[in-house]
């Protein structure tokens, strides 16, 4: 049931949507709308999957919950990182690739983020190309993505209320969804892409799992929980009592 070639149309459409980025942050000289593009990338590779197959109920299902939270998060994105610097992340990394950095960020950078995207898109790829009958595995992968589409977007808007109040400035986030896990949107990740896997498997495309494990390894293990709270500690001695009494992922009561 694999295509190679539809598979292969979508990495050509994030190659040309990666470049396009790259583009923008050398007139920027400003790399961070990756962050904005990350998301989109996903509903780039599947427009370019659907558009290569006979359109199914599965695809346009699936179609229409990866627009749904593709689309939001980088709303989100843009509006939090519009009029700021340079996020530190690639400030670093531009500091450490420096002369030559302009040229080099289209690998370093766009095409790595491309290609990650693409690998992680196999459940989409998989969903575009099966034909069987919509299942319970499907309305699985449904319900597990209102649970993070819940969990991200709650929590993005919780934390976005949270810093508009001056009260707060300095304070730890630690009530709604951030109660129960230091990183909600990080957890509503997990769950939507495995329900994206589940609407794979569903499809037969088994393979298709490898998309969520690569997300999940990301979010547990490079870019997300421990990239965030590798130093956080020492800006934010505060933050250790909240390390303390509460889950780092998955959500479950306080300790202590």
């Amino acid at each position: 049931m694999f295509d190679l070639s539809v598979y292969l149309a979508g990495l050509g459409a994030l190659a040309v949507f990666a470049a396009a980025g790259w583009a923008l942050s050398v007139v920027r000289s400003n790399v961070d709308h990756v962050d904005s593009q990350w998301s989109l990338m996903f509903l780039i590779a599947m427009l370019a999957y659907a558009g290569s197959v006979p359109e199914t109920q599965r695809g346009r299902l699936l179609l229409v919950l990866l627009a749904l939270w593709a689309v939001r998060l980088s709303v989100y994105l843009t509006a939090r990182n519009w009029g700021h610097p340079e996020d530190r992340r690639y400030q670093a990394i531009r500091r450490r690739n420096t002369p030559g950095f302009a040229f080099s960020s289209l690998y370093r950078v766009f095409l790595m983020q491309a290609g990650l995207a693409w690998l992680i898109s196999l459940p989409l790829l998989g969903a575009a190309l099966g034909r069987t009958e919509l299942g319970w595995l499907d309305w699985a992968g449904v319900a597990l993505w209102v649970v993070g589409f819940v969990f991200e977007a709650g929590g993005d808007w919780q934390l976005a209320r949270f810093k508009r109040d001056p009260a707060n400035a300095g304070k730890v986030m630690d009530r709604g969804f951030w109660r129960w896990t230091r990183h909600p949107n990080y957890f509503g990740d997990f769950c939507v892409w495995w329900g994206f896997g589940l609407m794979g498997l569903s499809a037969g495309a088994w393979w298709g799992l490898i998309g969520p494990a690569i997300m999940s390894w990301l979010l547990l293990r490079v870019s997300g929980v421990t990239l965030l709270e590798r130093d956080i500690g020492k800006r934010r001695p505060e933050y250790a009592e909240y390390i303390r009494r509460t889950n780092a992922f998955f959500p479950g009561p306080r300790k202590g």
